[in-house]
């Protein structure tokens, strides 16, 4: 990843933020709130959450507030009335609202929805603090073109990443020996394969350590959240897939770790809240003070690490043959990912069948080279239909429905 050390804005700092009313937005507005002085709000965006939306916009006085579902643009309008605050709603009003001259974009949209604003932002050499996986898992090559050619800055908000780039010797890459990622586990980490068959919905959102929205929980839960990550390293630092490795971690503590050459092992350590590495990326290249709980090491008394068990959580392993395939195989993984997910938090299908359909997704569809933004829909589109097909069938066995 090209990383440009610019100096800090001159403050107050002017940010927009994509996808303000889910778990990172949130996260991020409770930041600027704590440190008012120093940033302006230029947008928030969110999809149908019009009264949190509209109680953030006037909260930090933003100058555009956009709803992405266009049947509640009138609510939202209603509920901005005589604020002076702008109102908009649609994809086309997402994607106006990444190229407002705001310096700082947070690309929080969760899913494939996010792919266009996060490449409007970039396209206008903003410095982007990129929290959506997919926008690298289906595009890695073509957005990061688009950065090199725009000028633009990518800041990894994913804790994993975040901690890597604090500790990665971009100077010198050729130094690195490995790249590890670590994970929780999520909230089955000793459970037998037969117990995860009847899992439920409430179960799979609970994530032990994290606060964190539905979707990324539930693919925590699969671990294909970490199989994503796997992707995403991969653009993000100049290393082979090889290189990038999983360890299981339960404490959540050393959030990821890179090996050296030598023998040293760099890692970066912290409490568990993501309002830690989304301050890195809102100061960047400064740091500011947080309410993050502080590590005391002597309290917590023992970190643990294993190696993942991919027979009971294939996703890991489907994820490191998509990027092993490469074209349209990541973008597969992640159109047929979300679909299941989705079919699942409807409970329509049991906990065990999202894999299970990713996995059949996979073997339908015929691995593309992706050249353009065309061919990368074009892949999500068909891998989302089959995915559709395959959820509406036959519930897998522990069917939460």
């Amino acid at each position: 990843m090209n990383v440009s050390w610019a100096k800090a804005d001159a403050a107050p700092r002017r940010v927009s933020i994509l996808g303000s009313t889910g778990s990172i937005g949130n996260s991020t507005l409770d930041l600027i709130g704590r440190n008012r002085d120093s940033y302006e709000v230029e947008a928030l965006t969110a999809y149908s959450n019009v009264t949190l939306l509209a109680g953030q916009a006037r909260a930090v006085d933003a100058k555009l507030a956009v709803i992405g579902d266009e049947r509640r643009y009138a609510e939202l309008k209603a509920e901005l009335e005589g604020s002076g605050i702008e109102v908009a709603a649609g994809m086309a009003a997402l994607v106006e609202a990444a190229q407002r001259p705001a310096a700082w974009v947070m690309a929080g949209i969760v899913g494939a929805a996010g792919l266009e604003p996060t490449l409007a932002a970039v396209r206008r050499g903003a410095v982007v603090a990129l929290a959506n996986k997919e926008c690298l898992v289906c595009t890695g090559a073509l957005m990061l073109e688009e950065v090199r050619r725009s000028g633009a800055t990518l800041l990894p908000v994913d804790s994993e990443h975040n901690a890597i780039f604090q500790v990665f010797d971009f100077a010198r890459p050729s130094a690195v020996e490995r790249v590890i990622l670590t994970a929780s586990g999520g909230p089955f980490l000793h459970c037998q394969l037969s117990e995860l068959k009847q899992v439920t919905l409430e179960q799979a959102v609970a994530h032990p350590n994290w606060d964190m929205g539905a979707k990324i929980s539930i693919d925590s839960a699969t671990m294909m959240n970490k199989g994503l990550e796997l992707i995403e390293a991969s653009h993000l630092f100049p290393v082979a897939p090889e290189q990038l490795e999983v360890l299981i971690h339960p404490q959540s503590v050393v959030h990821s770790m890179v090996a050296y050459v030598d023998g040293a092992v760099l890692a970066q350590l912290g409490a568990p809240d993501m309002r830690t590495p989304i301050a890195h990326t809102l100061a960047w290249p400064e740091r500011i003070k947080t309410p993050a709980k502080r590590l005391d090491l002597t309290e917590i008394g023992k970190l643990t690490f294993h190696a993942p068990d991919e027979k009971r959580f294939p996703a890991l392993r489907l994820a490191r043959e998509a990027l092993h395939n490469g074209g349209s195989a990541p973008i597969v993984l992640n159109a047929a990912n979300e679909v299941a997910v989705q079919a699942f938090t409807e409970r329509r299908i049991g906990f065990l069948r999202i894999v299970e359909i990713v996995d059949e997704v996979l073997q339908r569809s015929p691995m593309e080279q992706i050249s353009s933004l065309d061919d990368v829909r074009d892949a999500d589109r068909r891998a989302r239909a089959i995915a559709v097909e395959l959820s509406d069938l036959v519930p897998s066995q522990g069917d939460a429905s």
